[in-house]
């Protein structure tokens, strides 16, 4: 098998990444910077952002920093100093500053839109092409890929397969049959609001009703869809997949009032909001692979781990596994290794980091989004005591700022 290092040396090092996303652009970033051939295909005529607001943690403002764009985010971004959880009475269940785990640390709070601008425009910067309305549907010879289009056209082969698609992927379940995806029961519905005030400053602020009901509002810096670019937030409300109809049907009136008498600070947050078509739902894929590899493929960010967005790692992974692979491959050129040895180094080099998030996401998850009355009353007594034990806190930080794995080292945040 040929080395990457012998590939480098005859300058056809060729890498296709399938999806023009958050971590399949980072991707195609960090892997063109490598020095190497990098093409990006997206399904869509234009390639765009799905989504609203997310959280970005120290651990994915150092993918950006190490990617030249972490500045250009936060000028567009929120400092997020801490996480606030109470229920409807009041009272305190969640309270991680960011200050705890590190001076001077925060997260960052970003409209989806905004990221996908700061990255999109570093791959024109870097004249990376986009090959855009190319449905990739399936990848023939995984050990010398080439990539059959919904349009009948083949490309490559390639020496490397990027497969970024996303938590839904469809190529997953062509190509890795044996991995499962199952949808979560309960998504959300969110939407952009702006924050003519400033009432929802530096704080993801959330309120849960049992486990039934949970309500959020972060604060993403400026709306790019706003002509005045004015401060926005990101509102977001749980709800059962199978109410997603029956809510629609519910007078838009009804529901705001509904969400009034939960939480009456966000009331006048909601006031602009006259229709359904204004708020978006959202579903959420629990992502199982044993392997990320199959041959020169490699599943990456949500294809490969997609989770619940309870501990809102999405991003900040994708984000992570862009980097590192193409750090992975610059040790594997300088060994004269195999892209396979790569591969295989990478997933070993991600696997502690990411297996903790997709544990911890499922097991958190019911206590915030299910319908079991002990899982709240169980939160609801041991989360306010736990703050007091002597390792907890330090526990639930680094969880919430990105840096836990399955060992006893964190993930090393410069």
């Amino acid at each position: 098998m040929q080395t990457l290092a012998e590939r480098v040396e005859t300058g056809n090092v060729r890498i296709a990444v399938i999806g023009c996303g958050i971590g399949g652009m980072a991707a195609a970033l960090a892997l063109k910077r490598a020095g190497s051939d990098v093409t990006i295909f997206e399904k869509f005529e234009a390639a765009r952002p799905l989504g609203a607001g997310l959280l970005l943690q120290p651990t994915g403002l150092w993918a950006l920093r190490e990617l030249g764009l972490a500045d250009t985010a936060i000028n567009v971004g929120a400092r997020i100093k801490r996480l606030d959880g109470r229920t409807p009475a009041g009272r305190l269940l969640l309270d991680l500053d960011y200050e705890r785990w590190r001076t001077g640390a925060f997260g960052l709070g970003i409209h989806r839109a905004s990221l996908f601008s700061v990255l999109h425009d570093a791959i024109r910067a870097e004249e990376i092409p986009v090959a855009l309305n190319e449905e990739i549907t399936n990848i023939a010879a995984p050990w010398w890929p080439t990539l059959m289009s919904a349009s009948g056209a083949r490309f490559g082969p390639y020496d490397l397969v990027i497969i970024a698609d996303g938590a839904h992927s469809a190529l997953r379940s062509t190509l890795m049959p044996q991995a499962r995806a199952p949808i979560y029961p309960w998504g959300a519905l969110w939407t952009i609001l702006p924050d003519r005030n400033g009432e929802f400053p530096d704080t993801l602020r959330q309120i849960y009703r049992g486990t039934q009901m949970m309500i959020g509002v972060l604060p993403i810096g400026r709306d790019p869809a706003s002509a005045e670019m004015m401060p926005a937030v990101s509102f977001f409300w749980s709800i059962m997949r199978k109410d997603f109809d029956a809510w629609r049907r519910t007078p838009i009136s009804e529901w705001k009032k509904d969400v009034a008498r939960v939480w009456p600070e966000a009331e006048s947050l909601l006031a602009p909001v006259s229709a359904h078509d204004e708020i978006s739902a959202a579903t959420y894929s629990d992502v199982r692979m044993k392997t990320w590899r199959n041959g020169r493929l490699l599943f990456l960010g949500d294809a490969a781990h997609g989770m619940s967005p309870q501990l809102g790692q999405g991003a900040n992974l994708a984000l992570i596994d862009a980097v590192l692979l193409a750090d992975t491959l610059k040790r594997a050129d300088r060994a004269r290794e195999s892209v396979e040895h790569a591969l295989y180094a990478f997933e070993r080099r991600r696997r502690a980091h990411v297996n903790y998030y997709l544990y911890a996401s499922r097991w958190l998850t019911p206590f915030f989004q299910s319908n079991s009355r002990l899982a709240s009353a169980f939160r609801n007594v041991a989360f306010p005591l736990a703050r007091n034990l002597p390792f907890f806190p330090g526990f639930m930080m680094r969880t919430l700022v990105g840096v836990q794995r399955l060992s006893f080292r964190p993930f090393p945040v410069p």
